[in-house]
């Protein structure tokens, strides 16, 4: 996709308007373009700042009462002085309309430069729906395709810089299926695959340098259930379509067998 058309359909995808095709070609156009990535992220905090104040301006009396004393005096005009002064007006009112609204929109997007820019926590969660949406519809959700722990964890040495850990959960209804390499964060991470009857969980993992254990937290997004959380050494980020009890229930689960002692 060009930056030519992502800049156009930017409000579309910002308002969840386009197909599920169409949001994967942003949503890949975007990861790899700094300048439409800046021009989402511009849109997205402008439409943030209108919706938290209002723009809306109540005309003074004097100037309404100066637009009807403006239009009963052209009315009394002859036809020929209507055709001619009426239309220079009209064209001057409108160009003082335009500049006004050029002025509101030029501060508008000074104030978005002055916004906060999204989380760390927002962007990771944007590339998670994505890499899970994209792994479900471009038939790339394994590049290994085992049940078996011990065949899936090996296959990630030497490919990646670190050792996921990797646990089967099918006694628990949540059977191991596979994995594969996936690139999160400007970097590349594991991405294990588990099943809960037909549905894919994608699990995203990759080294967390800070070591410390924080809370899970759940975030609903286009249909889909993301939850992360950090233990063991290892950042944990994982999305599906199953229910958010059945998901929390998953993590539950994952995160008791993965411990600290697991770097």
């Amino acid at each position: 996709m060009s930056c030519e058309l992502t800049q156009r359909f930017v409000p579309g995808y910002l308002d969840g308007e386009l197909d599920l095709v169409r949001t994967i070609e942003m949503e890949t156009h975007l990861k790899s373009c700094a300048s439409c990535a800046r021009e989402l992220e511009n849109q997205k905090a402008l439409r943030d700042a209108l919706r938290r104040s209002s723009l809306a301006y109540a005309a003074p009396a004097v100037l309404r009462d100066r637009i009807r004393t403006s239009i009963r005096t052209s009315r009394g005009l002859e036809i020929r002085e209507r055709r001619i002064q009426w239309p220079s007006l009209h064209i001057w009112q409108w160009a003082g309309a335009v500049a006004v609204l050029a002025l509101f929109s030029l501060t508008g997007w000074q104030l978005t430069a002055r916004l906060r820019a999204p989380s760390s926590d927002q962007r990771i969660a944007a590339e998670v729906f994505a890499s899970h949406v994209r792994s479900l519809e471009a038939n790339h959700l394994m590049d290994v395709a085992s049940t078996d722990q011990h065949t899936v964890k090996p296959w990630f040495d030497g490919k990646l810089d670190f050792s996921p850990p990797v646990e089967d959960l099918a006694r628990d209804g949540y059977p191991l299926v596979g994995g594969r390499l996936d690139y999160l964060e400007g970097r590349e991470v594991a991405a294990l695959v588990y099943q809960r009857r037909k549905h894919f969980i994608n699990v995203f993992v990759w080294p967390d340098p800070s070591g410390v254990s924080s809370a899970r937290a759940i975030e609903p997004l286009r249909g889909y259930n993301l939850m992360r959380w950090s233990r063991g050494g290892f950042q944990f980020w994982v999305a599906s379509d199953v229910s958010a009890p059945d998901l929390a229930e998953f993590v539950r689960l994952l995160e008791s067998r993965v411990s600290p002692e697991n770097k």
